[in-house]
């Protein structure tokens, strides 16, 4: 949610911000809607000052005995108080109107985010890792892994597409993965673990702006609750309207959680394979931090996510996004690419992002620092730390062996059980 002083006092930043992400200008828009709020703020405000001032006035007549004063102050105090509602809905409609405006409208690009109207304008900051020299042609994960026991078929007789039923060991190299990311977030890298709902409310799933934009990429109960598309739903939302102190920050915590999405807006990207799954599971990072710790946290907390994919000998490349290209509620993004020789390609299976104080003004959420009377919005930040499904395509890719097995790589053998490959069972 955007700070509507702020568009008042630079309206021409406001547009400039949104002009980068490839939106029209607004500030015009919203200055009318708050100034006809505005009056209408003040225009309560007087009749009410007047009815308490008349309210008084009664009393004073009638102690001087002025009858026909105190009938006429009375009568003005009724009209005023019969007034009262309609000026209250009208206040209630502009602000509701004012609120839907801003929540429409993403958050603006941090100054160092480099111009860009989509991918192509991303830039690449780094890249680690060779990738592997195969004395064969390596293989997309699809092409082999259902003979290792990821088994489409199975899923969509019972779910339909985009969803899938691992058989075997390359389940429990699955949960490996899932498994060793979470005692690396939770150990060295020091987030706290959590175990969150996976139904959330239309307020939560608005603080995280989930919804209104992203409504259909939504899985919602028959009773009006929303599946998480992440864990960030929930976690973010842990502190919803609270003011916490300094002291209890940076707040950092992880959640292991499977995640369901409708993939509306992707249709026919990815459809083969278990790169983009309806339900899929990963390691979610999210931090609240003073607004001067946020620039630091994102490089802290991406490099969490890297570290995994550096333990797991995957080589990747670090992208920072261009304006037109993150996400909604991000004002600076780094992706993780990992390359796929089967795709001979890089492709995301990270996102680490700054959010500034735009979920937290969604979300009511502040602090107060020591020794101060008022309080601020904090930042708050979320990444991948990884995507499971993804980091378990990345491993048959690079891992997989002419014959069709995968070699596990080192850093999960003590998940496995004394289990080293993945070997075809058809």
């Amino acid at each position: 949610m955007h700070d509507i002083r702020q568009i008042r006092d630079n309206p021409a930043a406001f547009d400039a911000g949104l002009a980068r992400r490839g939106v029209a200008p607004q500030s015009q828009t919203i200055l009318a809607a708050d100034t006809v709020l505005r009056a209408l703020q003040t225009e309560m405000q007087s009749a009410l000052a007047r009815r308490n001032e008349a309210s008084k006035a009664i009393g004073q007549a009638m102690a001087k005995g002025d009858k026909d004063s105190a009938e006429a102050l009375k009568a003005e105090v009724a009209a005023l108080k019969e007034r009262l509602p309609e000026q209250e809905a009208a206040e209630r409609e502009g602000l509701a109107a004012l609120q839907d405006s801003l929540a429409a409208l993403p958050n603006l690009p941090a100054a160092d985010v480099p111009e860009g109207e989509d991918e192509e304008g991303n830039v690449e900051i780094a890249r680690w890792g060779t990738p592997r020299h195969f004395d064969f042609t390596p293989l997309e994960h699809a092409d082999f892994a259902p003979a290792l026991g990821l088994d489409f078929e199975t899923a969509a007789k019972m779910s339909g597409a985009r969803f899938a039923f691992l058989k075997g060991p390359i389940a429990r190299l699955e949960r490996a993965i899932g498994q060793f990311m979470l005692d690396y977030q939770t150990g060295e890298a020091g987030y706290g673990e959590c175990a969150t709902p996976l139904l959330v409310r239309d307020e939560a799933a608005f603080g995280t702006t989930q919804l209104p934009k992203f409504r259909e990429d939504l899985f919602q109960t028959t009773d009006g609750m929303w599946l998480i598309s992440t864990s960030e739903m929930s976690l973010t939302n842990a502190v919803r309207e609270q003011i916490l102190a300094e002291a209890d920050l940076p707040l950092r915590m992880t959640a292991l959680t499977p995640c369901f999405r409708s993939e509306a807006g992707s249709a026919g990207r990815d459809t083969r394979g278990y790169i983009r799954q309806h339900q899929f599971w990963k390691v979610e990072l999210v931090s609240v931090v003073r607004p001067e710790d946020s620039d630091a946290e994102l490089e802290r907390k991406t490099g969490h996510a890297e570290a995994i994919l550096r333990a797991l000998d995957l080589p990747y490349r670090k992208m920072l996004l261009c304006a037109g290209d993150m996400g909604f509620a991000a004002r600076k993004t780094y992706d993780l690419e990992v390359w796929l020789p089967g795709q001979n390609a890089y492709r995301e299976i990270s996102s680490c992002s700054n959010c500034g104080d735009f979920q937290a003004r969604r979300m009511n959420t502040r602090f107060r620092r020591d020794g101060a009377k008022g309080t601020e919005f904090l930042h708050t930040l979320n990444g991948s730390g990884l995507a499971v499904g993804r980091t378990l395509v990345a491993i048959l890719e690079n891992y997989q062996q002419s014959d069709g097995s995968v070699d596990i790589p080192q850093a999960l053998l003590p998940y496995m059980g004394g289990i080293t490959r993945l070997v075809p069972t058809s």
